[in-house]
This record gives C-alpha cells, sequence and structure tokens, in this order.
C-alpha cells in the first residue's frame, strides 16, 4: 500500500496514540489533531519519537466548531497533503442519570462526539471522492450499541455515530471511499487502568474474555481499515469488546 495522510482526532489520547502509531508504523503520514488546552503535546512528541516516530504533524482545535475544523484541515493539508484517511476518534463524557442531567452535559457530548463527525467528514469527503480513494473510520462505542444507565448522552451520540457511518457508506459507495465504524469494549488505555483496582476487577468479570482490549488492538483494526484488503467492506460496525455484547 503507498503512503497516506492520516488524520486522527483525539489523537493524544488512549485510543488516539494507539491508532496514529498503528498508522505511523504502516508508514502513512500522521497528523494528530488535538484539544488546545491539551497541555502536554510536548511530552506526546517525545513519546511518539522514542517510538522512531518523528515527524508527527499536530493541528490543535475544538472538533465541535465547524470553523475549528476547516482551519485544522487546511493546516493539515499545507503541511502533510490531501487527507487520504480520517478518523473520528475524539470523545467525552459528561455522565450522569437522565433525571439528574443538565443540558450543558447534554449538549457538550452531543457536540463533541457527534456533530464533530459532520464538522470533521466535510472537510475532507467531498477531495477523497474527487481523487477516487479515502477511508473514513468512526470511533463508536459497546454503549452505542447496547446502551448504558447514566450515559444517555453518550450512548445517544455514539449510537448516532453508527447510523451516520451506515448513511455516508451508502453515499459514498461507488467513489472508492469507505466508511466504518468501530465500537470498542473496555480498553486498558491509561484512564481506564486508572480506575480503582477492585472496581477494574468487577468490570473486567463482566468480560467473557476476562480482559481489557489493548489499545493497539483498536490501533490494528484502524490499520486494516484503512488498507486496500478493506475496500469491499463499508457501512459496517465492528464490535470489539472480548464478547461482552453483539448482535
Amino acid at each position: 500500500m503507498t503512503k497516506k495522510v492520516a488524520l486522527v482526532t483525539g489523537a493524544m489520547g488512549g485510543l488516539g496514540t494507539a491508532i496514529c502509531m498503528a498508522f505511523a508504523q504502516a508508514g502513512h503520514k500522521v497528523v494528530a489533531a488535538y484539544h488546545p488546552e491539551y497541555d502536554k503535546k510536548d511530552d506526546w512528541l517525545k513519546e511518539m519519537a522514542a517510538a522512531g516516530h518523528q515527524d508527527i504533524v499536530c493541528v490543535a482545535g475544538d472538533i465541535s466548531v465547524f470553523e475549528d475544523c476547516q482551519r485544522m484541515v487546511a493546516e493539515a493539508e499545507a503541511q502533510a497533503g490531501q487527507v487520504d484517511i480520517l478518523v473520528n476518534n475524539a470523545g467525552i463524557t459528561r455522565d450522569k442519570f437522565f433525571a439528574k442531567m443538565e443540558k450543558d452535559q447534554w449538549d457538550a457530548v452531543i457536540a463533541t462526539n457527534l456533530t464533530s463527525l459532520f464538522n470533521m467528514t466535510k472537510q475532507v469527503s467531498v477531495k477523497m471522492a474527487e481523487r477516487g480513494w479515502g477511508r473514513i473510520i468512526n470511533i463508536s462505542s459497546v454503549n452505542g450499541v447496547k446502551g448504558q444507565a447514566g450515559q444517555t448522552n453518550y450512548s445517544a451520540a455514539k449510537a448516532g455515530v453508527i447510523g451516520f457511518t451506515k448513511a455516508l457508506a451508502q453515499e459514498m459507495a461507488t467513489k472508492g471511499v469507505t466508511v466504518n465504524a468501530i465500537a470498542p469494549g473496555y480498553i486498558a488505555t491509561k484512564m481506564v487502568m486508572a480506575i480503582r483496582e477492585d472496581v477494574l476487577n468487577s468490570i473486567i468479570e463482566t468480560v467473557p474474555m476476562k480482559r481489557l482490549g489493548k489499545p493497539e488492538e483498536i490501533g490494528g483494526l484502524c490499520n486494516y481499515l484503512a488498507s486496500d484488503l478493506a475496500g469491499y467492506m463499508t457501512g459496517a460496525t465492528l464490535n470489539m469488546n472480548g464478547g461482552l455484547y453483539y448482535q
């Protein structure tokens, strides 16, 4: 496969880092999109450089703001070239039972986890179609598939990611552009591993495989979906959750 330009949102989080690593190891040019309030960019770049990936392009912006997304993609194109692979990975949680959920908690999660897909994909999808090749990978969640108490906002947004994926896949199917979703279960990111041990063990007990997923397993799946070998797969939702839930 020839070298491509891959833009990953939420690039400096646990999943985002693994996805960037996977693309870099495959020889792609990686553009890491991150929120401007993230204050550990230099540490992240050192981590990537230590792994042998020193030419990462970074673009900062708020993916819930359309104009920020326009600017980030313009910067990415200026520094790395046309975006061939887009991974809509960034997301937030504002968990609370619905009876006590405030409107700003609802709005923030919908804007960051769902509206951002419109904001980012709008910048690259037409150009991909014009060139006759593109890969759009949207990160959903097991809780977008099955729902989760205390996460009506998050579950609604992640379910919306799947609907967006299916619809756009149909529109792009004849244009050489695939659109797929990944619905991860519990993955051993730094944030998850910081959960109190007894609570974490109780979570693992609910997973049939009796372990957490590895971030690099999600990265590897993204790499496959971005490859030519996955050219006949579009509109799919791939559940990677250790058997926790499937349909």
